[in-house]
Order: structure tokens, then sequence, then C-alpha cells
């Protein structure tokens, strides 16, 4: 294997027999049960709606456009499904990438595998393969690259997009690296997006840009081999020109981000596996699920109402919080990057649903009362050197403390199969008929064995029910 990344992962894409453990497999199929319930609300989001209504017109294609009642050119689709699959923020994240994968990753894989008639192993296979990329490259530049302001999941999920895709259309070895590599030209996307539409539509941009950067690889369109690693790779110029003193002076790794592009044992441990998914019991920002947990559990451990608390106090690192750059949010998009917003709403509603993040529902008095009483407190350590903290301060002096390391959904507290199911009809709620829920979930209980993705894109084609 060669030590250039670029071609290493060209080379482990073509030359990796699909021999998955049914682990892997199973926890693939899962992800896109766990992405398709999230993708059809968020199909109804204005920013889904706009993308749609700007593409259409460009032509149609053999690709559904979910909720549309339309098919696409699969790049079109791709953009359309992956604005849907990240528009409400309830898509699972992946940590050695920092990204939200599955929502880039699947509607890359199905808008080309309908296309190109996949069967539904072919499009679980081009899952694990190109999340293992994804997760590689990720690895390679951060955690400084997702700290200094880039968005992964439109720069890294590009990269991965096209990996996930050359498997797809079984490049061979120098053709899935001219994809890979074609793919960082395409990768782009800033923090400061964050709370507007364009959040959302990085997901869309990356798995086009995957669809795009593999299929013109296909064609024959060459690329660079120093686009990863080299003096005006991706690590040196999306992570700084300290790369290389960042990366020297490394004494705490976490999800293996060791700012070096692994190349040796690209797919040792799978990190599909070894690393998981994070799965989102809310839909919001996931560095605020923490701190979501611990109250839901002082609420559920202990007697007392919200009306009794004085003050909440969140001590979480200042990551996570940089994330959560809204602190007095204004909408339902700002509501989603908002600690106070989160707490407030854990607190007072005992849950937090989808409902609890529209516009309207931010203007609701007793939320707008309670921010002011969550106090967040930045800790300069990481997330795996420090759970966040909850600290619950009731009106009459009683204080209630937790420590949260590992939020429900991901590999410390897995959702069950029933509870994959259940985010499915929840989200599916309102939108689909109940046959055609039954027609969605019984495709995706059969993924595997489809002779193609038809049964499955079928049912959630439209137009919805509103």
């Amino acid at each position: 294997m060669s030590h250039n990344p670029v071609l290493a992962y060209g080379e482990w894409i073509a030359e990796t027999p699909d021999a998955w453990p049914e682990a892997a497999i199973e926890a693939a199929r899962r992800a896109f049960i766990d992405v398709l319930s999230v993708s059809i609300p968020g199909a109804a989001e204005p920013v889904t709606q706009l993308a749609f209504q700007t593409v259409a017109p460009w032509g149609a294609g053999p690709s559904t456009a979910i909720g549309q009642g339309a098919c696409l050119a699969p790049p079109w689709a791709a953009l359309v499904n992956g604005a849907a699959a990240h528009a409400l923020d309830f898509d699972d994240n992946f940590d050695p990438a920092k990204a939200h994968a599955t929502a880039v990753l699947a509607p890359a894989i199905l808008a080309l595998g309908e296309s190109e008639g996949a069967p539904g192993r072919a499009c679980l296979d081009a899952y694990i393969a190109g999340l293992q990329i994804l997760g590689r490259v990720g690895q390679g530049v951060n955690p400084v690259h997702r700290n200094r302001g880039w968005h992964a999941t439109a720069t890294i999920g590009a990269v991965g997009a096209a990996a996930a895709c050359a498997r797809l259309l079984k490049l061979d070895a120098d053709s899935a690296a001219n994809a890979i590599s074609m793919a960082t030209s395409m990768a782009g996307g800033f923090m400061s997006q964050f709370g507007t539409m364009t959040k959302p539509l990085h997901a869309g941009l990356a798995a086009k840009a995957g669809v795009m950067a593999a299929s013109l690889a296909r064609a024959g369109v060459d690329a660079g081999r120093d686009t990863l690693d080299g003096p005006t790779g991706m690590n040196r110029l999306m992570v700084g020109p300290d790369y290389e003193r960042l990366r020297d002076g490394l004494t705490h790794v976490e999800h293996g981000q060791t700012l070096r592009f692994e190349t040796e044992a690209i797919g040792e441990p799978l990190l599909l596996l070894s690393s998981g998914l994070k799965v989102k019991r809310f839909p919001n920002c996931g560095s605020a699920h923490r701190a979501m947990d611990g109250v839901l559990t002082l609420m559920q451990e202990n007697d007392f109402t919200p009306d009794q608390v004085e003050a909440v106090h969140v001590r979480a690192p200042v990551t996570h919080l940089n994330n959560l750059m809204h602190m007095n949010p204004q909408d339902g998009l700002q509501a989603k990057f908002s600690l106070e917003y989160g707490v407030a709403v854990a607190l007072l509603t005992g849950a937090a649903t989808l409902q609890d993040f529209t516009d309207a529902a931010v203007g609701r008095a007793d939320i707008r009362a309670f921010l002011p009483r969550v106090h967040r407190h930045p800790v300069d350590k990481a997330e795996g050197e420090f759970p966040t903290e909850v600290e619950i301060v009731l009106q009459d002096g009683r204080v209630f403390q937790t420590a949260v390391a590992m939020p429900a959904g991901s590999l410390a507290a897995p959702f069950t199969l029933d509870q994959h199911w259940a985010k499915l009809d929840g989200c599916a709620a309102g939108f689909l008929a109940p046959d055609r829920i039954e027609s969605l979930s019984r495709a995706l209980a059969e993924f595997a064995e489809l002779p193609s993705v038809a049964p499955l894109t079928e049912a959630i084609k439209g137009p919805f029910l509103n």
C-alpha cells in the first residue's frame, strides 16, 4: 500500500473485498434507517424546498428527490436529499471525522445507486467503505480542522462521499484515487453558517461533490496526488501553516485524530464498529446532548419541578460550547445551536421534539423566561478528557449534580432496533400514509437483499401528505 494517502485510499477502495462482518452490515442498515427517518420531515423544510425549486428546472433524471414527487439527475438529487437529511440536525454524528457522515454518504449513494441500478448490498458496501475513508481523512486533519471553524460535514464529507461513490461504481485504484483527490477541490464550508439554511445545505453540497467526483473520475478526468498530504494539501491548507508543529506536539489523542493520515492499516479497525455513530435522541446540535441528557436524568432521579429551579450550571468542553453559539436564539435554526435553549426545553417539557425547534416554539414565554437561568462554564479540555457536568440549583437551596461522558445514541448507550423503528414512525407520521411507512420499513428491513433500491426510494418519492 502506498504511503501517499490519496493513492493508498484509492487502492483500498478498489481492492478491499466486500467481506464485512455482519455487525457492520447491520450497523450500516441502521444508519440508513436513521437518515431516511429524519429526511422525511427534512424534505418539507424551507431549505430543501428551495434547493429543489432551484435545481428542478435544470433537468429531470433517474434519481428520487425525497418528498418532491420527482426525480432528478444524480448530483441534484444528492444535493436536495443531503439538505433534507441535515435540515433538522436530527441526523447522526461520526467522531473520527467530527462530521455528520450519513447525511452526506447516504444521499450520494442512493442518488448514484438508483441511476446505476445498484442492489441494496452494494449500497451498504459503499457506505461502509466510504465511511472508513471519511474517518481516516478526518483523523488526518482533526481536531484542529474542526476547532478552527471548518464544517467537517462539508469538507471531509465531500472526500468521503467521493470514496463511497467510487466504491459503488467499482472504479479501479487509479480512478478511485482521482475521485478522492478531485473531491478536495469541491470541499468547503465554514461553521459561521451554523444557524442558517446554508448549514444543512453543506451536507447536500458534499453529497453532490461525491457523485460528481466519482463520475468524472470514471470518465477519465485525472487529479493531483498531493491534495491530502503535500505542500499545498488539505492538511496544510485546512489545518494551517503550523500543521507540522501541532502534529508533532500532540499529547492527547481522541477518536484517532493524530493529524496523520493512516496508510498502513486503513481498514483496521473498522471505524463503523470501533467508533460507531452517534444517533441523535434530540433534533438539535449534538454538542448540547450530554447536557440535555444530564438534565433529564436529574429530573427523573429527584423530586422537583421546573418552577422550583433557580439555576442550571453546565460545565462543558469549550469545543462543544463553541458550536452552541446562540445564547439568545431568535428562530428555530438558531435554537438548534443554543445550549441555553436545549437545556430549557429539556427541563420544561421533559423531552425535546421536532416541534420544540420551530420559530413559534422559540417565542414561547416560559422558554424565554428560563433562558437566563442557564449558565455555561467553558472548560479548556477535550470532550474525552472532561464529561459535561450539570448542576441544578433549586430555590430552596437543594443542589443536584451529574456528569455525562457520552450521550444516548452513542456506543456507550446505543439505540435498540425498536428505538430506530420508533424514530422512523415518529418522523414519518403526518408526512407518509401508513401504507407508505409500512413499505419503507419493509424495504429497509430487507435492504441487504434488495435487487435494486427502487422499493426504498419509491416509498419516499412523495409528494408527502404535507
